[in-house]
This record gives C-alpha cells, structure tokens and sequence, in this order.
C-alpha cells in the first residue's frame, strides 16, 4: 500500500508518537459521540480515496465515536440514466425525478452504492449495515411543491425514526444510510443527501455534522479558506455573496443543524486522504468549521 494511499507518518518514530499523542485530547473529546459524515463527491469515485474514506470511519469507531454515514451519487445517477436514455433535467439545483427516473435512483443509490461503501468499511475491519430512508420508516418524506414546478419524485424530509439508527449504533454497527425517504401512502422519494444528513444529525442530537465536498470548505472573495465561521457571519456571507452558487444548499443545511442542537459542521475537501481525521483529530483542521 502506497503512502500516497494512507497518508500515514513516515518520520522516525518519535515523530509518528508525536502525532499520535497530539490527536490524543481529540479523540478522548469526541469519545461515545455521534457524528454523522455526509459522503459524497470525489471520495466517492477515486479508489484510493474511497478506501482513505472507508479507514476514517473505521478508526473512528475503534477510538469510541460513533459514525454514522450518509452517502450521495448524483453522477453515479446521472451516468446510468445516460446509458439507458432516460431523459432528466435540473430546475434549480434539482434533479426531477419522473417515476423511470426513481427506479433508476433506488437502484443505484439504495443497491450499488450503499453496498460498496458497506463492503469497503467492512475490508478494513469495521461492522457496517446499509438501509435506505424506506427501510424502518427511516426517513419520512412528502413531495417537493416549490414555485408550483412539479419536480417529480423529489421529496423533503418531515421526519426521523431514529430508533432504527440508535439500535445500530449500540450494536457497534455503522449505519450507511441512502437518500431515500418514503410516505405514509408508500410513495418513495429522491432527497438531497446534504438535507438528510442534516436531518438525522438534529434527530440524533450528533456532536458533529461533516460534509465531504469538492472544495477546501468555505472561501472568502479572494479565493482563501476560512477556518472558522459563526453561524452570524455565515449569514453576512450569504448576504454578500461570497457564499453562492454549490456552497449554498450545504452551508443552510449546516446552519439548521446547528440552530438545532448540533455542536458544529465541518465542511472539508473530500479529495484529501484521511480528510475526516485530518480534521477532527489536529489542532487545526483542513476545513471550515461552522458553530454558534
């Protein structure tokens, strides 16, 4: 295995128990709580990246924290639509999502997706079980009326059975968790991942909400990255437009959660190795971090 691939030491020893006792204070902070790691972007499709992914989340459990993972595959989506000709368009940042479409959507999201990142967490020692939304009446949903555009199968959540996820967690098992919610009548739904995944930190009252993205976290007009926010500042950013486009849905995601009782959002560059430890066990980070 390359270093390029674990981005461990490779300094004397002294150096390597250097690092190892300096993340010490961080991990004894984050012992017996909950975080929840939005999956997504790059990590997802570069294999080195995926298996840096999956060995965080496995650490991360073996240190005493208890991860929980909700993935995306917008392109994964997108791609196999191409393949089969299924014609889909995006209005506002949305993808509609006709019934053709939501077959697609399951399949990929809830079947081949979930499952590999299962199965990788696993390769690397951990205990996972996948489930979508549907499965437990996990994620509760109901179809996304805005502006009167009728975007299909797209819903939002109204609701967390977080029983479900608890019971996993006590069980020392990581739940890896789909987008997909369903209604009372059964209609399934596509859902924003990054909703979902703040959804269920607020329902799980988690310690920390991680977004993995394409992009270092937040930047300020020049281009820089900004460590730190308050959730005020995040909002005069907004204002201003420093914050748009992309960042946007992720940033007001990250703000409910913390208005909601969660401590803090960390967005980082899930193109990174070891992105997430690299965050949450060093003095610094990588990313933004986001608190009231």
């Amino acid at each position: 295995m390359s270093n390029a691939e674990t981005n461990f030491p490779t300094g004397s020893p002294q150096d390597i128990a250097r690092v190892l006792t300096q993340a010490l204070p961080y991990i004894q902070r984050f012992a017996g709580k909950i975080c929840i790691v939005k999956y997504g972007g790059n990590a997802m499709i570069d294999e080195n990246l995926q298996n840096s992914f999956a060995r965080d989340i496995v650490l991360m459990k073996l240190v005493g924290m208890h991860p929980v993972v909700v993935h995306g595959g917008g392109p994964q989506i997108g791609e196999f639509l191409n393949k089969l000709d299924i014609k889909t368009e995006f209005i506002d940042g949305i993808r509609v999502t006709p019934p053709a479409a939501m077959e697609v959507v399951e399949m990929i999201l809830g079947g081949k997706i979930n499952k590999r990142i299962v199965q990788l967490i696993q390769s690397h020692g951990g205990l996972a079980m996948g489930l979508t939304g549907v499965d437990g009446n996990c994620i509760n949903a109901r179809k996304i009326t805005h502006n009167n555009i009728d975007y299909g199968q797209v819903g939002e959540v109204i609701g967390i059975n977080a029983e479900i996820i608890i019971n996993l967690i006590k069980n020392d098992i990581v739940p890896v968790i789909a987008p997909i919610g369903s209604s009372t009548d059964g209609q399934t739904f596509n859902i924003n991942a990054d909703t979902v995944a703040s959804q269920i930190a607020i329902a799980l009252k988690a310690e920390r909400l991680v977004l993995l993205t394409n992009t270092a976290g937040v930047l300020d007009q020049t281009g820089e990255l900004i460590p730190l926010l308050g959730a005020a500042q995040v909002t005069a950013l907004i204002n201003d437009g420093t914050i748009s486009g992309g960042m946007l849905p992720k940033i007001r995601c990250g703000l409910e959660s913390i208005r909601n009782g969660v401590d803090a959002v960390q967005i980082i560059d899930g193109r990174m190795p070891h992105a997430i430890l690299l965050e949450l066990f060093t003095k610094n980070g990588i990313g933004t971090k986001i608190s009231v």
